[in-house]
């Protein structure tokens, strides 16, 4: 009996969210009420407190939770890694995407996606590119490579920008050096005048 109520509050929470929050969170606190491990309503929980609330520490908490509870669920993860990029773990995020690997199920393209997103947020834009071609490798639709398409454009236009302040970096302090040189020659000049 306590599992078919779970999952009616369970379904009303999925149902419910995002557009009814307070019908998804007084129906997700009931499922989690009834089975406290129950990984899709914690995972939905994470969800709720990242969007709705920036909690970001609660939801490390309760996807957390969730992987304590089955480790297998492919579902948790992109979610989880996503997470642990905007609120800069990344050390923690490429753990997780190191072991999102090895489970059985997984979207492979959609995790090389996160590793991709993860070295652009380190600002590793090579190492980004070369994930976003792996996920491309891996992608089983359309639509999905053409996203990566628009991601790989992107990165290429900040690996440019990043390259060409890089470059203007090095002129402005050649220029300090010559300068420095031609000033320090006046100077040895005009003092033997």
């Amino acid at each position: 009996m306590e599992t078919n109520l779970h999952n009616s509050y369970l379904f009303r929470a999925i149902e419910a969210y995002p557009w009814e929050l307070e019908k998804a969170m007084e129906a997700l606190n009931y499922a989690l009420s009834y089975d406290p491990t129950n990984v899709k309503a914690l995972c939905l929980m994470a969800k709720v407190q990242t969007e709705q609330f920036g909690d970001y520490e609660l939801a490390k908490e309760y996807y957390d939770r969730a992987l304590a509870n089955r480790l297998d669920m492919p579902e948790v993860y992109p979610d989880y890694i996503r997470l642990l990029v905007n609120n800069e773990d990344f050390d923690e995020a490429q753990k997780l995407i190191d072991f999102a690997r090895t489970v059985k199920g997984i979207d492979k393209a959609g995790i090389e996606l996160a590793q991709g997103t993860l070295f652009e947020s380190m600002g590793e834009f090579e190492k980004a590119e070369t994930a976003l071609a792996e996920a491309k490798q891996f992608a089983l639709n359309n639509e999905f490579i053409s996203y990566v398409d628009d991601v790989i454009s992107r990165v290429i236009k900040k690996r440019q920008h990043q390259n060409n302040k890089a470059r203007e970096i090095e002129n402005t302090q050649k220029k300090k050096v010559v300068d420095t040189d031609k000033n320090w020659f006046r100077n040895r000049l005009n003092n033997l005048l």
